[in-house]
């Protein structure tokens, strides 16, 4: 008997709200953060590694997996989850975001993206049908509708036909995708930054019907304000029994920013990239390892962090590892990085658990802005 993807709203406060998602693979505890596997590894991590830091479900990417080593030698090879060795929850996006920001010469068409891979060349078709069977292929626990995500700024007529044609995409979607117990299938709401469009959005997905909602579209360039904007509406169009998901998001303060506005799942590739650049997030803000006012600093990143790299190495030598180009740097910043964003989502889930979640806000902000800690 497979276990049904259900999704259990245990507590509100205000509108902030946390929950518990189940899945055959397991729970996901919201508001949750994915990380980003883009390739079938989350970047400078083992999964166990992962794990460790919180980190209940994490996203994979149907563009790249379909590109190399293909959907069709990982489901030979037993399913994503045994190929990447990751035994928990998987959410793939559908594709259509890369195909906008990555693939050469694209044609766009009623049927679907014909385009030219960014790796060799190669000719392929993406359609909501095959983007279906990639995921399926990939055996990922939540799939996401095919769309079309037009890059901000636009026009209004451009972002109206990508939205449009992205709803009807959703209704292939769901037909192509069948009754598959156990596994769930996300639609994504569009329209930009105008009302009427998200929701003329809204209405058209719950039509269809789907297991959660996204909100796609923003974090593309429109800036934290415009976003906010939305999200001050966008989240109250979606159903309330279902999880809602920002895609692509973000900072730490986006990220609290949007669970105050609704939102329950997140995802994005900067706690992972940030640490391979140097960039390290902390309760007193951003810390840039490189910078000379480390060399000589004993003390750890973060004195109340129980990350391997605050528990057990210094300012100092994660300022050399890093100017030295060794690859444990990569690795201690982004477990930093991925425990700090997991610590800051169960840090919200209390809070909003106990009905103290503005207090909690207010706090964040204010240790943000101390700064970080002054130099020796």
């Amino acid at each position: 008997m497979t276990v049904a993807f259900t999704f259990d709203l245990k507590a509100t406060d205000g509108k902030a709200r946390s929950g518990v998602i189940s899945t055959p693979r397991g729970e996901i505890r919201t508001p949750a953060f994915m990380p980003v596997g883009t390739a079938a590894t989350v970047k400078a991590m083992m999964p166990d590694s992962v794990a460790a830091t919180g980190a209940d479900i994490i996203l994979g990417n149907t563009y790249h997996l379909m590109l190399r080593p293909t959907a069709e030698r990982i489901d030979r090879l037993g399913g994503l989850h045994r190929f990447m060795n990751w035994q928990g929850p998987i959410l793939t996006d559908s594709g259509g975001f890369q195909v906008m920001s990555l693939a050469e010469l694209r044609k766009l068409t009623e049927e679907g993206v014909t385009f030219k891979s960014h790796i060799d060349g190669s000719r392929h078709t993406l359609t909501p049908e095959r983007s279906m069977e990639i995921q399926r292929l990939l055996g990922s626990d939540i799939v996401m509708c095919f769309d079309e995500c037009p890059a901000l700024p636009a026009t209004d007529a451009e972002v109206a036909r990508a939205m449009r044609l992205s709803m009807r995409w959703a209704e292939r979607s769901k037909a192509a995708f069948g009754d598959r117990p156990g596994h769930a299938l996300f639609g994504i709401m569009q329209g930009g930054v105008t009302r009427e469009l998200r929701e003329e959005s809204a209405e058209a997905l719950k039509a269809i019907g789907f297991d959660g909602y996204a909100v796609g579209g923003l974090a593309v360039g429109e800036g934290q304000e415009a976003m906010f904007d939305v999200l001050d509406y966008a989240p109250d169009c979606l159903p309330v029994d279902k999880p809602r998901y920002l895609m692509g998001v973000g900072k730490p303060d986006d990220i609290v920013g949007a669970v105050a506005r609704g939102i329950d799942m997140m995802d994005c590739v900067l706690p992972t990239r940030s640490g391979r650049t140097g960039q390290v997030f902390t309760r007193r803000g951003v810390v840039n390892i490189k910078n000379a006012r480390h060399a000589d600093d004993p003390r750890p990143l973060d004195e109340q962090c129980t990350c391997p790299a605050c528990r057990n190495y210094s300012r100092a030598y994660l300022h050399h590892v890093f100017r030295a180009q060794e690859i444990i740097a990569s690795m201690l910043l982004t477990w930093h990085n991925l425990h700090y964003y997991q610590e800051l989502m169960a840090g919200m889930r209390a809070a909003i658990a106990e009905g103290r979640f503005a207090d909690w806000q207010e706090a964040f902000h204010a240790q943000r802005a101390q700064g970080d800690i002054p130099p020796l």
